[in-house]
């Protein structure tokens, strides 16, 4: 065995170390935190100091047993994991669940799993941290204590199976409160006048009134003015300027850039750039800070001046704003600069790409501008007309690097002519045009991670977990909804001659944005109108700022404990006892027919409107509100239409044909079969002709394209991408081939191709026991099937196995231990003659 054993938190992690280690180290693997709260229980001593109860549970018993016998063999432990809040916990479970001698026991960190970083680190070891430790106690305590004390009070007086959490109640709530803001706005229109000139050497540039006008008529008579007007350069002025590059990448600001650029969620840039880290491409991707090391500095500014030049190398430091910044050293960079990109996977490589770019960039020179501004004079009226424009004198950092931005108004500054003062010019066009004031925009995940970020809510590691946390709740969902047509004016001078026309515009799409769920919305209500202490942004940004005080050693965490439960469980309690149920309930009117009230609230199975009460003599009336609709929104008249529903349209091949609402949308029905509306399509105006068109495109979708041996062969579309389904088995069809088009030939060659995969992953088949012995994805073990699944120990040869011993396996672990009977009760022996006690008449 090796003297030297390291243990690190992730296999792709361990195989990267491994690589600069000599025989003398082993590297494993904890595969996370290996001790952690149990589920079923509080796990948390709130009598007492607020002692956690820490357990390995059922899946992590194999690997700690596996790391204590490495342990014992080794004479030295070096405990690796990150150098952070988890990263510490993990190492401190580590030493006490293996019961480790702190004198045979190293503490070790890194920011980049580099070969000259490993060694670094191994020469320079230290004990674990304590309060780094405290604090990741203190984080998982309180939010264990709100969890598990208010979601059981959202169960009675909500909706069961529901949770609460503190980050995650108060993203919910900017969410929340968000969607309100929209939905209170009212858009006032004004017209915005702009107008093209011609100059003397027959350029053409756009300019506009710096003012919009307030009503149609006053741009109207504005345009009527300048009929026959002559123009003019009033004023020129040209400007140098700089723009400086944005710092390097912290966990925040490569969230919302990787959001902007790649379209990435925020979960799946911290998967990516996970993997990039443990393979040793980038720097620990968990930090706050904006800071580059000096070897870090030479290594991009040696990079520049192979690749660009000495006029474009600027070495320079940034600072941080954030508090939070203690636990992290640098920013987030490329372990070597000479890598412009990685072999890696696609999405890897992409973001690689972008953090290279973005370090790269920081330690290059400004870009030059020269901004022009024009003022325009006519002389028939005194209003200016302004024209802005910028010319790019030196690139710099632009030849590398852009940041994005989350402003959808933002306009570009283009390129001007050139132009003098007193310069004739000649009118093209001018136009008005209505435009509409707009309401605030949605949150995407990249803009929520943004403002949490601004109010000091989470640090680097919450953000992702936080933001999948409520949408897997169903709080949150991506917004479907492609927006609505709108209608606005455009009035037109041209050639001195007036004319106006009407134009359409998309609005109010939320595609891709955060909108709250009925759920949502109703669980924000309930906790902001009792709980509005521990939703409030100062307080959750409170706690964010004790968590640090503790990781510094100035905060004692026991106590932080203490002072927050003596006001939280007495609110618990008084909450359950004496708070009203809350399902969101809006009165909209009376029903004509029966004069019952119609209502909108949140049910069982989701948002619904009702007729009647449960106090009435008769069951009251329900109807699922559309996707588009929502408590605060539906208005009566939406409300009593949906009660028209089902609605019969016609018939079918002998069957009726009717359009409904049903839990996951709007849909028509014939027979037993069932075909969605397109998203955002009203089942009210849907007619026969409209039905037949979808059940017709669901026939022909569901046809086989194919037969082969003898089966059918369908085309489908799911998660994963376009699929071929084939004997009860789908095939997914990867970019290479024209799904559209696929030839005969190329169907058989996917289904044969997927069949000798299948094959190849079987090492044994008992088809007539049903069952078999196969290799699991990845490769990482064998995996038996029989009356269940069970993954075998690597010290077993898969191949060698023999029907009887994998029967005897199976029985082995599927077996339930028999009961013990009870143990017999001892018969008591006859008491001796005499000594017998004497039974004593009840007094009457």
């Amino acid at each position: 065995m090796a003297k030297n054993l390291v243990i690190v938190e992730s296999p792709a992690k361990a195989k990267t170390i491994e690589k600069f280690l000599g025989k003398d180290y082993t590297v494993a693997s904890s595969f996370g935190h290996i001790a952690d709260l149990p589920t079923k229980e509080l796990g948390v001593d709130t009598e007492g100091d607020f002692k956690p109860k820490y357990i390995v549970n059922k899946d992590k018993k194999d690997v700690v047993s596996k790391l204590r016998k490495l342990a014992k063999t080794a004479e030295i432990v070096w405990l690796a994991s990150d150098e952070d809040r988890e990263g510490e916990a993990i190492a401190w479970h580590l030493a006490e669940e293996l019961k480790l001698d702190k004198d045979k026991t190293r503490r070790i960190v890194f920011h980049e799993i580099t070969k000259s970083a490993i060694l670094k680190a191994i020469d320079n070891p230290r004990s674990i941290d304590y309060n780094l430790v405290n604090a990741q106690q203190a984080r998982r305590v309180l939010d264990r204590l709100v969890g598990y004390e208010l979601s059981p009070i959202l169960w009675r007086k909500v909706k069961g199976g529901l949770s609460a959490g503190r980050v995650q109640s108060v993203s919910v709530r900017l969410i929340v409160e968000r969607e309100r803001e929209i939905q209170d706005f009212k858009a006032e229109a004004s017209f915005r006048i702009d107008a093209e000139f011609t100059t003397e050497e027959g350029k053409t540039f756009k300019a506009k009134l710096p003012k919009n006008f307030d009503t149609k008529k006053e741009a109207e008579d504005f345009l009527k003015k300048n009929t026959g007007a002559n123009y003019k350069v009033a004023d020129l002025s040209t400007k140098p300027a700089k723009k400086s590059p944005a710092p390097p990448f912290t966990t925040s600001t490569l969230q919302q850039e990787a959001a902007r650029k790649l379209y990435f969620s925020v979960s799946k840039t911290m998967t990516m750039a996970q993997r990039l880290y443990e393979a040793g491409h980038i720097t620990y991707m968990r930090t706050d800070s904006v800071n580059l090391s000096e070897d870090a500095r030479k290594g991009a500014k040696q990079e520049i001046l192979k690749s660009y030049g000495e006029k474009y190398s600027k070495t320079r430091q940034f600072k941080g704003k954030s508090k939070g910044a203690q636990e992290a050293h640098e920013a987030i960079r490329p372990t070597n600069f000479e890598n412009h990109t990685v072999k890696a996977d696609r999405d890897e490589e992409r973001l690689y790409e972008l953090i290279w770019k973005r370090t790269v960039a920081s330690q290059m020179s400004e870009a030059e501008l020269e901004r022009t501004n024009v003022k325009i004079d006519a002389d028939k009226h005194t209003k200016q007309f302004t024209a802005n424009g910028e010319v790019l004198i030196f690139d710099g950092f632009l030849k590398v690097y852009l940041e994005g931005s989350d402003d959808e108004d933002e306009e570009q500054e283009g390129m001007l002519p050139a132009l003098k003062i007193n310069e004739k010019l000649e009118n093209n066009y001018i136009t008005a045009t209505e435009r509409f004031t707009r309401p605030p925009y949605r949150y995407t995940e990249a803009s929520l991670v943004k403002k949490l970020e601004e109010l000091g809510i989470g640090r680097p590691s919450t953000y992702a977990p936080t933001i999948s946390t409520i949408q897997n709740r169903n709080y949150i969902e991506k917004g479907s909804i492609e927006g609505m047509e709108r209608n606005y004016a455009q009035l037109i001078l041209k050639n001195d001659t007036f004319s106006e026309k009407m134009l359409s515009e998309t609005v109010g799409s939320d595609k891709g944005k955060l909108v709250p769920t009925a759920v949502g919305t109703v669980v924000n209500d309930f906790l902001v109108n009792h709980f509005s202490n521990i939703l409030d942004y100062n307080f959750t940004a409170k706690v964010e700022q004790s968590f640090d005080d503790i990781a510094e050693g100035n905060e004692e965490w026991t106590k932080m404990m203490r002072d927050f439960y003596s006001e939280f469980h007495p609110q618990v309690l008084d909450v359950a006892e004496n708070a009203e149920r809350e399902v969101g309930e809006r009165i909209l009117g009376e029903d004509p027919e029966t004069g019952k009230p119609v209502s909108v609230r949140l049910g069982k199975f989701g948002p619904m409107v009702q007729i009647g009460s449960v106090e009435d003599d008769e069951k009251p009336r329900f109807a699922g509100l559309m996707p588009d609709q929502t408590l605060d929104s539906i208005t009566y008249e939406e409300a009593m239409d949906l009660f028209k529903l089902p609605k019969e349209i016609g018939e079918y091949e002998g069957e009726t044909v009717e359009v409904n609402n049903g839990r996951f949308g709007p849909y028509v029905r014939y027979g037993k079969t069932f075909v969605s509306l397109d998203k955002g399509e009203d089942p009210m105006i849907v007619d026969m002709e409209r039905a037949l068109e979808l059940i017709k495109a669901k026939e022909k979708a569901d046809a086989p394209i194919y037969v082969y041996d003898g089966k059918p062969v369908q085309k489908g579309v799911g998660r994963f991408g376009p699929f071929l389904k084939w004997n009860d088995i789908f095939i997914n069809v990867n970019k290479k081939y024209d799904f559209d088009n696929l030839s005969d030939a190329e169907i058989e060659e996917l289904i044969e191709d997927k069949k000798r995969k299948e094959i190849e992953k079987v090492i044994h088949n008992w088809e007539e026991e049903g069952i078999r012995v196969e290799k699991a994805r990845w490769g990482r073990s064998n995996i038996l099937k029989g009356k269940t699944k069970i993954e075998l120990p690597k010290t077993v040869d898969a191949s060698k196995l023999t029907l009887e011993e994998v029967k005897e396996i199976l029985d082995k672990k599927t077996k339930k231990p028999a009961k013990k009977k009870p143990a017999a009760k001892k018969k008591t022996s006859a008491k001796k003659a005499g000594t017998a006690k004497k039974t004593t008449t009840k007094k009457k």
